[in-house]
């Protein structure tokens, strides 16, 4: 048994033993977005030393979980993105942040990064099959396309043609808009279909603790401001 494995006959253990590393499933969560250079990874995944991240990025590819691809130009650069086998991590990925929400606090929503929004909507929501239109968010100088379809969320980065619904702002105006009873006055601009809008407000789903905590942190910005 080697120090990063359990050495188990055990699919749990065999997950953990390639996926179980500090940092391995923030990566996961950053090229669940679409692929992105050493130095992007290293930004977006916050905090990793350089040395643990190439480490972590070696195993992960070893694995099979992630590989590397060549950016088209302008960019023209080599950056790492998920596999076949790394896109099935997304669905096991956003109920782990599900079942993470409880623990999670309303006054926790202030530090999410823009570059985090698009997977954090994915968390809290839970739209149903039937639901498809098009979504593009726009926080902190960055740009993300989300499409609602088949009980799915895809998101990328990127501006979405022809969305649906546009909503720009700071994640925490953002995240108010879909939670809070009345979004006029949150700190965020919605352009688009009312009815895309009132539709994702009704798919959010929050631990009961967590709603409550949220509609006391958010409503009085909503109320107070403007």
């Amino acid at each position: 048994m080697s120090p990063r494995n359990y050495g188990q006959s055990c699919s749990v253990a065999g997950a953990l033993d390639r996926i179980g590393g500090r940092w391995a499933l923030l990566i996961v969560r950053e090229l669940s977005l679409g692929p992105l250079r050493f130095s992007e990874l290293a930004r977006e995944v916050g905090g990793a030393p350089t040395d643990v991240l190439t480490k972590r990025l070696r195993q992960l590819e070893e694995d099979g979980i992630i590989r590397r691809c060549e950016l088209d130009p302008p960019a023209a650069a080599t950056a790492y993105e998920l596999t076949a086998v790394g896109r099935e991590l997304e669905q096991p990925l956003l109920e782990l942040g599900r079942w993470g929400l409880n623990f999670f606090h309303a006054a926790d929503v202030a530090g999410i990064k823009s570059s985090h929004l698009p997977n954090s909507l994915r968390v809290i929501l839970r739209p149903p099959p039937d639901a498809s239109f098009s979504l593009q968010l726009r926080s902190g100088g960055q740009s993300f396309r989300l499409r609602v379809a088949g009980g799915w969320i895809d998101a990328e980065r990127g501006k979405a043609p022809d969305p649906d619904l546009t909503l720009y702002g700071p994640p925490r105006g953002v995240i108010g808009a879909l939670v809070v009873d009345d979004p006029q006055g949150v700190e965020v601009e919605i352009e688009g279909d009312s009815e895309a809008l009132d539709a994702l407000r009704e798919m959010v789903v929050l631990p009961e603790r967590l709603r409550a905590e949220a509609l006391d942190a958010l409503q009085p910005a909503a109320t107070g401001a403007g």
